[in-house]
């Protein structure tokens, strides 16, 4: 080893740490106290045990490995002199690799490396998550609903009047009783218990297709066509100067098939708005007849509504004393200053559980993480 042989080891190892600091490396304190354990735990007998012990405790990034390699030869082969230059390393220069990656790849990766230049390969799907479905191109919407797809739309659950077999006391299960009884000469040696179980609520989604909505309701129709083909026990309705019901034509795994169909019968998008009207043929023709009793009800809508908000009241209220939550997605409240003054959203809020943001793919999953809560 190199300098006074007096030295014990680990005034050696702090000594190297030092040239390593010196050489223009950062070399954390703790980092230190885990060079010298990972040394003790190996040995110092061999050479490649110290490298490879420092090498695995001391270096955050591959590029410094040949600077590394450099001061370790100086300290541990004799080569080290009190009065050597500092050594300096050499510029990298990033090239960025601007093709299409996995939409699953988020933010920057090492792709390799050649000489001093290091490629760097980057996706979109960190930017498109948080870009404005109103400044979305239609070959970003496409992209965009292939992540929708890929999200998890996983519902909170409800006490179900079926029965499932218990493993603790609860409610004795006669048939199984019985039926265990018959194998053992008719004597209930094992008693069989039942318990409620448990089903997925209803998730009954109402898009607002008003000419207001325009620039997001071809964003958010791709979430429904999303949540229908990834969850069971999911509904979905148009709302503009009617109510369109588009269970059906959604429910096809193709998208581009799914959205053409929802278009050819939802013949009021774009048009006027009358929220509180079609909430109330909601209410009348499926809600009250059992569609939102205990279920999740998610309106996508900005709250202009050019009919009377007292309708409106009325029917939020009326839909409120069935469902299990309600829940108000609004693609204005990301805007500055947003202050939900339209009629028809200022009517709905009072009974309203949740008030979400809904203008990109981010909110959107701040969405779908509220839906899996009880």
């Amino acid at each position: 080893m190199a300098g006074d042989s007096a030295l014990t080891l680990d005034r050696h190892l702090v000594r190297f740490v030092e040239e390593l600091r010196l050489a223009g490396l950062d070399v954390p304190l703790g980092s230190t106290l885990s060079f010298g354990r990972a040394v003790a735990a190996v040995g110092a007998d061999s050479r490649s045990g110290v490298y490879w012990s420092g090498r695995a405790t001391l270096l955050c990034r591959p590029e410094d490995v040949e600077l590394y390699d450099q001061v370790f030869a100086y300290h541990w082969t004799g080569a080290l002199r009190e009065d050597r230059t500092r050594i300096t390393q050499h510029p990298v220069t990033l090239l960025f690799d601007t093709a299409e990656t996995d939409p699953d790849t988020e933010g920057a990766e090492e792709d390799g490396s050649d000489g001093d230049h290091l490629n760097v390969r980057w996706s979109r799907t960190e930017i498109l998550g948080a870009k404005d479905f109103a400044d979305c191109s239609d070959e970003e919407l496409a992209e965009l609903h292939e992540l929708l797809i890929r999200l998890r739309f996983f519902g909170s659950t409800r006490r179900s009047r079926r029965f499932r077999p218990a493993t603790r006391r609860g409610r004795p299960d006669i048939r199984r009783t019985v039926r265990a009884a018959l194998r053992s000469g008719g004597e209930p040696v094992r008693r069989a218990f039942a318990e409620p179980g448990d089903r997925p609520r209803r998730l009954v989604l109402l898009l607002d297709v008003s000419g207001s909505m325009e620039p997001y309701a071809r964003a958010l129709v791709r979430f429904l066509h999303a949540a229908m083909v990834g969850r069971r026990d999911v509904e979905a309705f148009a709302l503009g100067t009617r109510l369109t019901r588009l269970t059906r034509q959604l429910a096809s795994r193709d998208p581009d098939a799914a959205l053409r169909r929802a278009a050819e019968v939802v013949v009021d998008w774009s048009g006027g708005t009358r929220l509180g009207d079609g909430l109330k043929t909601f209410n009348d023709e499926w809600g009250m007849r059992g569609m939102a009793r205990g279920a999740t009800v998610v309106f996508l809508s900005d709250g202009w509504d050019r009919g009377d908000p007292e309708v409106m009241d009325e029917q939020m209220e009326r839909l409120g004393r069935v469902a299990h939550r309600m829940v108000w997605v609004n693609p204005l409240k990301a805007s500055p200053g947003y202050e939900p003054l339209a009629r028809g959203m200022a009517a709905a809020l009072p009974h309203v559980d949740r008030f979400l943001e809904g203008h990109s793919l981010d909110s959107l999953r701040a969405l779908a993480e509220v839906l899996a809560e009880e």
